[in-house]
């Protein structure tokens, strides 16, 4: 019997599995990567796989493009390709709008050698529409880049910023494990200033099923830790009115989501960060009541912390502020579950990640997007700055109209064109220039010239297959930065 490195073929060495008396592997060619298989010739699973099938002796050599069908079968013959409940563990959500950055991640999750708990597969469907992609191709995507790493320790898949019943299904089907329900368009910022009369006359409104008095919160007194949340009338109000349609909209999906997974195992997350104002810590505890009152059950929250969580920029406002907020949050989230804390719009918030390990003990989840595509874009300036400065004049051309469902603050007067190749170097550092970046992604990934062809998309895709190690560098290091602070608390 011979083996796959007895043939011809550019093998990716860390892909080389084992399994079952057959063996599996990533090959590369000039222009893309196939998966290789080496399986007795009368292997029933064989047929699950599409491509090209060399005969040799007692043996089949299946030469398979790398798309869903194949992903699906290669996922059903090796246990660890298949995503996993990542629980209570400290974890972070590594999301990849382009594809490929999957290497480059576990290079770093390897690298600091902690109990973080990766999500490889996270895209929300905001997101998958504005790049052109699908459930399914974002978590093949992130399969094929865990295979060829020989990643075993496990891997979550996150649905992220859901909002409706077909986002679920779609997302399900896929195989996706971990599910982001985002309610935030049932959010009544409202609350914040209406007056008493107000709130009775707003919170009259809502369903049957959220009215306050269901609640049986008015009156009540909690000690939790060092907080002390109180609700009288006002304040039981103010926090129907805000989170009640919002804490339903959560409960119907929930219950969709167990009728369709059936006996499909898979974890929640509610996510409230998206919202004009602060989340209150008396808040947070009328959220967490209600859904428990409401039969959901979640494996962690995000709350809208006070401060500025901006796309691809570290916090604004006082880390202290945000310590003493956190704190309360944390224990509320001990008290009531447990469950973790998430942050949302996580990436390169370097001056609170402390703060944030140290007050949750450690149930923290970062969820981290855009900060891998502007990994990539810096890749091209470094390589091709002419290249780069095609996207960045681009990308200031689009910043008006793309930021208009992101809460960033950047302003093009601030960021301008920069005079010359070598000032370039710089842009990626910028805070009003990573936010230009960061928000036009779709623009960006989705142009076409009048002739109908992608002005960045598929030149992008191939500079990035061109110079992968360069990537996945650029990438190990700036996760490193990222990921130290969740080991080290």
């Amino acid at each position: 019997m011979v083996g796959l490195n007895s043939f011809d073929l550019n093998l990716q060495p860390l892909s080389h599995t084992i399994r079952n008396g057959v063996e599996y592997g990533l090959v590369s060619t000039d222009s893309r990567s196939d998966l290789a298989i080496l399986a007795p010739a009368d292997w029933n699973p064989l047929t699950s796989f599409e491509g090209q099938t060399i005969r040799q002796g007692k043996q089949t050599l299946l030469l398979c493009p790398l798309n869903p069908r194949n992903c699906n079968a290669l996922r059903a013959q090796i246990p660890w390709l298949q995503p996993r409940l990542l629980g209570l563990q400290t974890s972070a959500g590594l999301g990849d709008r382009l594809g490929l950055a999957t290497p480059g991640h576990i290079r770093a999750i390897r690298a600091v050698q902690g109990n973080i708990a990766p999500i490889f597969a996270q895209q929300s469907i905001r997101e998958m529409t504005r790049c052109g992609r699908t459930p399914q191709q974002v978590l093949c995507d992130a399969t094929w880049g865990v295979f060829s790493q020989g990643w075993q320790s496990g891997f979550g898949a996150d649905a992220d910023h859901l909002k409706t019943t077909q986002d679920i299904d779609i997302c399900l089907a896929a195989g996706f494990t971990f599910f982001t329900i985002d309610p935030g368009d049932q959010v009544d910022n409202r609350a914040g200033t209406a007056s008493l009369s107000e709130l009775r006359e707003l919170a009259g409104r809502l369903p049957a099923e959220i009215q306050p008095t269901q609640s049986g919160l008015e009156g009540k007194h909690f000690r939790i830790e060092d907080l002390q949340v109180d609700f009288n009338e006002a304040t039981l109000l103010r926090s129907a009115v805000k989170y009640g349609r919002a804490i339903l909209h959560v409960a119907t999906l929930y219950r969709h989501l167990v009728e369709a997974a059936g006996d499909l195992p898979f974890e929640l997350e509610v996510s409230v960060d998206e919202t004009e104002q602060p989340t209150s810590h008396q808040e947070h505890v009328y959220i967490t009541s209600e859904l428990r009152r409401l039969g959901v059950v979640w494996i962690s929250l995000a709350p809208r912390y006070v401060g500025g969580f901006e796309k691809g920029v570290d916090f604004i406002g006082n880390p202290a502020d945000f310590e003493t907020d956190i704190a309360g949050h944390a224990a509320i989230a001990r008290h009531f579950g447990p469950y973790k804390l998430s942050l949302h719009s996580g990436s390169d918030k370097f001056s609170i990640y402390s703060a944030a390990v140290r007050q949750t003990h450690g149930m923290v989840h970062l969820k981290t997007a855009g900060t891998s595509y502007l990994e990539a874009l810096r890749t091209i300036a470094a390589i091709d700055i002419d290249f780069f400065r095609e996207i960045f004049t681009f990308a200031r051309q689009h910043y008006e109209a793309d930021r208009a469902s992101y809460h960033v603050s950047a302003e093009l007067g601030r960021a301008p064109l920069p005079a010359s190749a070598s000032e370039y170097a710089a842009v990626l550092d910028q805070f009003d220039a990573r936010e230009i970046l960061h928000v036009t992604f779709g623009s960006v990934l989705t142009g076409k010239t009048a002739a109908g062809a992608w002005l960045f998309r598929d030149r992008i895709l191939d500079f990035l297959h061109t110079h992968a190690e360069t990537y996945a560098s650029n990438l190990e290091k700036h996760f490193i930065r990222h990921l130290t602070y969740f080991v080290s608390g």
